[in-house]
């Protein structure tokens, strides 16, 4: 059910594909475990991953309802019907599942306008209070709307204040602000929060340097993320809040040094992204040590100085560099 019926009806393949099976009548741990498959179990909403032999997941979800004490709050399960599973999605288009019947056969489910939703690529909410129940169901609206090219039913956006009021209560928006940087076109889905009236749940700047990397005939999550950290006045609070690790901060503060890096790495089109300059290769030491400079103290003021001077947006070029380091050796200034 789920993504995956929603992509096929769409025509469109995945490598891969979001398996969900609802169970109902039978419990779940149980049939995991008599299918003979590795799976982790999660036990607040009592279902199951299993792991295919090929490497692919497959999610046995108990059939549910669910409450919310409070805006934002993680959810509450209870035991329920299909019906009921179907009903405390997200969007419609969403609800579409496959009922597996006796002898194979099979029946087409979903809320009411679910398939005409689909047909139309309208992506609407299941009730009037979707959004304020969970706000990181706008980030994930944006990431499918994206990616599928759907369009927001009037219901989706009359819902994005009440999202946005409740988003620094929503801990799960982070978590979808984190998966919209491993989208394919993470600019797009940037630039769609926008166009809903969501834009500042990125950081001012981040959908225009997002939407350059997409652009590029290769994306890379761990580029989309430096990039965002880029355009946040406090980096450090954004890379903690979107679980982000290390790697990003590490990779924008390569970009920005002095050391000089092969055209296609990570560093290099960090920078043409950014339009950091030098866009040349600065003098080295060894440089250095040809112009007859001797090894030694010297040596590193003379670095030392020249580093200060690049910082001060004194050179354009490496024959800059030269003219001026030649001048501060005759003139000791």
């Amino acid at each position: 059910m789920g993504g995956a019926v929603r992509d096929a009806l769409l025509g469109v393949n995945s490598a891969s594909p979001d398996l969900d099976f609802v169970v109902w009548g039978t419990d779940v741990q149980t049939l995991a475990t008599a299918l003979g498959l590795p799976f982790v179990w999660h036990p607040v909403y009592g279902n199951a991953t299993l792991s295919l032999p090929e490497g692919s997941h497959v999610d046995l979800v108990s059939a549910r309802r669910e409450t919310y004490a409070a805006a934002g709050a993680s959810p509450q399960p209870l035991p329920g019907t299909l019906p009921d599973d179907l009903a405390r999605r997200d969007f419609s288009v969403n609800t579409l599942a496959l009922e597996l019947l006796p002898d194979e056969e099979k029946r087409l489910l979903g809320v009411p306008n679910a398939l005409d939703d689909l047909r139309n690529r309208t992506l609407r909410p299941l009730h009037a209070l979707s959004f304020r129940d969970d706000a990181s169901r706008l980030v994930r609206g944006a990431r499918l709307a994206a990616r599928l090219g759907l369009h927001a039913h009037p219901e989706l956006l009359a819902q994005v204040p009440a999202a946005l009021e409740v988003a620094d209560t929503t801990p799960r928006l982070s978590a979808e602000l984190k998966l919209l940087l491993h989208e394919l076109h993470a600019g797009r889905a940037a630039r769609t929060l926008s166009e809903w009236g969501a834009g500042t749940l990125l950081p001012e700047q981040a959908t225009p340097l997002l939407e350059r990397l997409d652009a590029q005939t290769d994306p890379d999550p761990l580029l989309a993320a430096a990039l965002v950290l880029s355009a946040a006045p406090q980096p450090d609070t954004l890379a903690t809040r979107l679980n982000l690790g290390e790697r990003p901060a590490a990779l924008l503060a390569r970009a920005h040094s002095e050391r000089p890096f092969p055209a296609h790495s990570q560093e290099h089109r960090l920078r043409d992204l950014l339009n950091l300059t030098p866009p040349y290769v600065p003098l080295q030491g060894r440089d250095l040590l040809s112009l007859g400079l001797g090894a030694g103290p010297e040596l590193g003021r003379v670095l030392a100085w020249l580093a200060d001077q690049r910082r001060a947006g004194r050179f354009a070029s490496r024959q800059d560099e030269l003219n001026a380091v030649r001048e501060h050796l005759r003139t000791g200034d």
